[in-house]
């Protein structure tokens, strides 16, 4: 099997390390192959990928998409390092409102399994960062929804005290708001 699956403290977030033959050439690894996920618990299809170009200290989320567009994501960085949080917001688990970070570099080549249901945001460690990602669903901004990035019921620990955040960021809720009705929710 060329991956790795590893299962995290929150049900269903899912680190996978890919095989990596590598020689003088370079190297070669796959990125997905959807029979070894199915047996590993990801029984997704994925409908859409995306590729974002960040530079250092770039901070994007804390994004997704509420039912009946909820996104399932699989994320890798392919240049550069990226520090990856995923965030359970479904309201009927245990783990609701924890969250996990995880290192993702070109040089580890580790993906990330974030299932519908969570809230992801990441920020650039380094210059040029190319992530690419798969969804279980495609983008429809009737559904985009968003949490504050430094959100203190949520308490993430970014590395980075001062990151660069788009104007559409910056203007995202805190949670107390969404609780309030003040925005359209799903899962919180």
């Amino acid at each position: 099997m060329p991956f790795k699956f590893i299962k995290t403290k929150i049900q269903d977030l899912i680190i996978i390390e890919p095989v990596v033959y590598s020689d003088i050439r370079g190297f070669f690894t796959e990125s997905y192959k959807e029979s070894d996920f199915i047996v590993n618990g990801i029984n997704y299809k994925f409908v859409q990928d995306n590729h974002s170009l960040s530079k250092i200290n770039v901070l994007r989320g804390l994004h997704y998409q509420s039912d009946p567009k909820a996104q399932g994501k699989l994320v890798r960085v392919v240049s550069g390092k990226i520090w990856d949080v995923a965030v359970d917001i479904r309201k009927d688990s245990s783990t609701y409102l924890k969250w996990i970070g995880i290192k993702l570099t070109e040089e580890n080549k580790k993906m990330f399994f974030i299932p519908p249901g969570f809230a992801h945001g990441f920020i650039a460690l380094s210059n040029n960062v190319h992530l690419i990602y798969k969804c279980t669903n495609e983008y429809d901004a009737n559904f985009d929804r968003g949490i504050k990035w430094n959100d203190p019921e949520i308490k993430i620990n970014w590395p980075i005290k001062n990151p660069i955040i788009s104007e559409k960021d910056l203007k995202l809720p805190y949670l107390k708001d969404i609780k309030t009705n003040k925005y359209r929710f799903n899962f919180l």
